[in-house]
């Protein structure tokens, strides 16, 4: 294939997820969720302090002018805030928080950007610059996935193309969240992992402890695990085991320190601060007794299966909101059996796993109020790296694929419309998800009884061939 020829492809990927990821974003507050880390935003540039007290996504003006938000229920401004030493904080992770502010404080310097005067200008450049950067370096890095396990430059762009518009990932670009942000961090990171058993340059280790350093702080539930799965994918696959685990360290340790430090000034605790209940003890608070995420919530072992089990396929279950990864579980064989890309594929499979695990045992809220598992977004940067190599390998699939893929697509367009916090399935879910699965199972049918005709057919030529010969003798 021509350099041009792939240059230009990677443009259209570029300028396509750039225009999916400009036309998403809302010019407001969407939730409790993103009001949070805006708030933090707003103080930290504006105020020059972690406290929201007066942000304007906290105290929302009662004459409904400037109000950054849509919607009654959020009138009286984000409840997702801890109170601490006779102040309120945002309950979010500080670090993607600090990153942002950078970006607004350059936009206040450049063109005059303040939040209380432009709310809606500010909403939208927050968004397409956190959730919308992170959405196209998702894209790209899937798209250069698709080469470096060899698929063919078609089906590249349609891995891609699916990857974009037929998940959840579609829905979460529209406001500022943590999950996007980790889903192109991950993407970003399994591309690095792919190409480490081909070469493991101190360059690349190094760069995958800075994106897994970076990626633990910006969600506490899932970044933890992929630090790890990373780490002992380092040490397992590099010749210089040592060598190669200091770089790591050393790539991943100013992110863990930015957060722990900022995170111990503000709460004065090493752990997540919002896994404290006493900073929930204020006035009107949601969470005030409730069961934080954190611990054991289950009843029982039963309770804790189903739980498990409805996280994946259940009305709000994150397989059945992608389904084209409903084609990774027939392909789990196969997968175990690749030996090129086998530590990627573990990686991949324990990060994914692992995560599962965690939130499985320790929530019971199924992600709140949002469009399937908002936990899971990242993961989606695993799986279908995993999808990259079926593909790839077995062509026989991608007819499958196609096909999962194009009902994921009408499913996430009516998702669109609706946003990831709206809290109400899909509009048509189930019968969507029902004909998609089932005419996934009429396709390998069909395409065996084509098989199943031809040999029949060759069959019946072999018969008539043979009685022409016995007549003719």
């Amino acid at each position: 294939m021509s350099s041009a020829r792939e240059i230009r492809a990677l443009l259209l990927v570029l300028a396509l997820a750039s225009v999916v990821a400009v036309a998403s974003a809302r010019p407001y507050a969407g939730s409790w969720n993103d009001g949070s880390r805006l708030a933090t935003v707003e103080c930290l540039v504006d105020r020059h302090t972690l406290v929201i007290d007066d942000s304007l996504f906290v105290a929302v003006p009662d004459d409904g002018t400037r109000n950054p938000y849509r919607g009654e229920a959020l009138e009286n401004g984000t409840l997702d805030k801890l109170y601490i030493n006779g102040h309120f904080y945002s309950d979010k992770s500080p670090v993607p928080a600090l990153l942002l502010a950078i970006i607004y404080q350059a936009l206040q310097w450049l063109f005059g950007l303040n939040v209380r005067l432009h709310p809606e200008a500010f909403c939208w450049c927050m968004t397409v610059l956190s959730s919308g950067v992170a959405y196209v370096v998702a894209a790209v890095c899937m798209f250069r996935v698709g080469l470096v396990v060899g698929l063919p430059l078609v089906w590249r762009l349609v891995l891609t193309a699916s990857f974009g518009l037929a998940t959840i990932a579609v829905i979460y670009v529209q406001h500022v969240n943590n999950h996007i942000l980790l889903l192109g961090v991950a993407a970003a990171l399994m591309l690095q992992a792919a190409q480490l058993a081909e070469s493991s340059a101190w360059r690349r280790v190094l760069l995958l402890g800075f994106l897994a350093g970076l990626g633990y702080t910006i969600d506490l539930g899932a970044g933890p695990p992929l630090l790890f799965c990373t780490g002992l994918l380092i040490v397992w696959t590099c010749p210089r085991r040592l060598a190669a685990g200091g770089l790591f360290v050393a790539g991943s340790v100013p992110w863990l320190a930015l957060h722990h430090a900022v995170n111990y000034a503000v709460g004065g605790t090493f752990g997540p601060a919002n896994a404290v209940p006493e900073y929930f003890n204020w006035d009107g608070c949601p969470f005030h007794g409730a069961a934080l995420t954190g611990t054991w919530h289950h009843e029982s072992f039963a309770d804790f299966a189903v739980y498990a089990v409805a996280l994946l396929f259940g009305k709000h279950g994150f397989v059945g909101h992608n389904p084209a990864l409903f084609l990774l579980f027939p392909a789990t064989i196969f997968l175990w059996g690749q030996r090129s890309k086998k530590p990627a594929l573990l990686l991949a499979a324990a990060w994914c796993f692992g995560t599962w695990l965690i939130y499985a045992v320790t929530s019971r809220n199924y992600s709140g109020a949002c469009c399937s598992i908002r936990w899971f977004v990242p993961l989606l940067a695993p799986a279908y790296f995993a999808l990259a190599v079926i593909l790839a390998q077995r062509p026989r699939w991608r007819a499958d694929f196609l096909l999962l893929s194009a009902w994921g697509t009408v499913l996430m367009s009516l998702a669109w419309l609706q946003g990831p916090w709206d809290g109400h399935m899909a509009p048509g879910f189930w019968p969507i998800l029902g004909a998609g699965l089932l005419s996934w199972m009429w396709l390998p049918w069909r395409r065996n009884r084509q098989k199943f005709l031809v040999i029949e057919r060759e069959m019946q030529n072999c018969r008539l061939d043979e009685t022409a010969q016995n007549q003719a003798a």
